[in-house]
């Protein structure tokens, strides 16, 4: 199977989608373009089924596995976004699923993908690796991993949030994407290029877990220890080899946002639009609140990439 991933990838995963999968709403802010500078048309996959974007890259992957392995079941480890997801899709094709997660990630998360139906297996990330104990259920049971971003299935999925956005808003100079592994933000990118070829690619991550700023600006793949961000869902220690590809091709730069930024800009989406952001999703939000993005943009796309946040965490916002 190629890596590479093509925008009719992204076309024929939105049609396999689409019974899963919602068409989440682009909304507006008069308040936020007075104070970031910019008209921002936010793409709403806190909205999304699972709270997060996640859907679409974990149901395009998991509708792309030949009928007689699903029986086997689907293994995956994530923070919590990409489990849900996978719980999600498993259950609507009757395969069992089992979800690695690290023993912090938010309670919230891992009551959902349990009540998903997946068995959940946990693990310390500071000592543990995610992936090799994936490896190892999949060896025991059969079970066919469905890896977080780095794959063009999931890649392929995730870039129809950014089609549905262009083809909502066409006219946009950039569009803004957070990063975590960079599924997101490689599918988006290619999404985008496609359909509005001058359009600028920024990515943003959270100033505690730059691995591909870091990446980026150093032209090879670099790995850090695990980050300490409140933004959960965007500690991955590198990025993966396929998004990195594309990121290096058709990205213009990768913006950092510190977790007092992230936290600034929850709260005033949540105050001033009344869209509730997870930090993950907020990142991109931070960076046009806080200047990091060329002045001379004007209209600009962001991906809000998810909702879903623990009630305790969301009362130290007050704080």
């Amino acid at each position: 199977m190629s890596d590479r991933v093509e925008f009719f990838d992204i076309q024929a995963a939105s049609e396999r989608i689409r019974p899963i999968a919602h068409r989440t709403p682009v909304l507006t802010s008069r308040s936020f373009d007075t104070r970031a500078g910019v008209a921002a048309f936010f793409k709403c996959e806190n909205l999304q089924r699972g709270g997060a974007f996640k859907i679409r890259g974990a149901s395009n992957f998991i509708y792309s596995i030949p009928k007689d392995k699903l029986s086997r079941g689907v293994v995956s480890f994530s923070s919590g976004n990409h489990a849900q997801a996978v719980a999600i899709a498993a259950a609507s094709v009757g395969a069992p699923a089992t979800i690695v997660m690290p023993l912090d990630a938010p309670r919230s998360k891992v009551a959902a993908t349990r009540g998903y139906g997946a068995t959940v297996v946990t693990y310390d990330r500071m000592k543990e690796d995610r992936e090799a104990i994936g490896a190892r259920i999949a060896s025991e049971s059969g079970a066919t991993i469905v890896p977080p971003f780095d794959h063009p299935w999931i890649i392929a999925g995730q870039g129809t949030a950014a089609m549905e956005l262009l083809e909502e808003v066409g006219d946009l100079d950039a569009l803004v994407v957070c990063i975590g592994g960079g599924g997101l933000i490689s599918g988006s990118a290619i999404a985008a290029k496609a359909m509005r070829r001058g359009i600028h690619i920024f990515g943003v991550e959270p100033r505690d877990g730059n691995d591909t700023h870091l990446s980026f600006h150093k032209g090879e793949r670099v790995k850090i220890p695990p980050p300490q961000t409140i933004a959960d869902g965007l500690r991955s220690m590198q990025p993966g080899a396929v998004t990195f590809a594309i990121v290096r091709e058709l990205v213009e730069d990768i913006v950092l946002v510190n977790d007092g930024e992230i936290r600034e800009a929850m709260k005033f989406m949540l105050s001033r639009m009344k869209i509730l952001a997870e930090p993950s999703g907020a990142v991109g939000p931070a960076a046009l609140l806080f200047n990091q993005l060329p002045p001379t943009l004007k209209r600009v796309g962001v991906i809000v990439s998810g909702g879903n946040v623990d009630l305790e965490f969301l009362q130290t916002l007050g704080n």
